[in-house]
């Protein structure tokens, strides 16, 4: 038997990543690029599998993911609290 089993959520393709933060989000490609600081034509090389995020950027992506998850997976509060 090889180690121990890698249990681990599957990764997210960094282009349906990008592509799927960007929708949740409600950004063009050009305001997400302002967003996270780069130009429109690496997200559309991102988004098009042209190119692959940088580490640095790809490690932020996926924070805005987790980001974006915990917001959804919280209970909603009341206007009234």
């Amino acid at each position: 038997m090889k180690g121990p089993a890698n249990f681990e959520k599957p990764r997210p393709h960094p282009t349906s990543l990008v592509k799927e933060l960007r929708r949740r989000l409600g950004l063009t490609q050009e305001q997400f690029a302002q967003k996270i600081g780069v130009t429109y034509s690496t997200v559309n090389n991102w988004e098009n599998g042209k190119r692959t995020p940088q580490p640095f950027l790809l490690r932020r992506l996926k924070e805005m993911k987790e980001e974006l998850d915990a917001v959804k997976a919280s209970p909603k509060r009341r206007q009234s609290e």
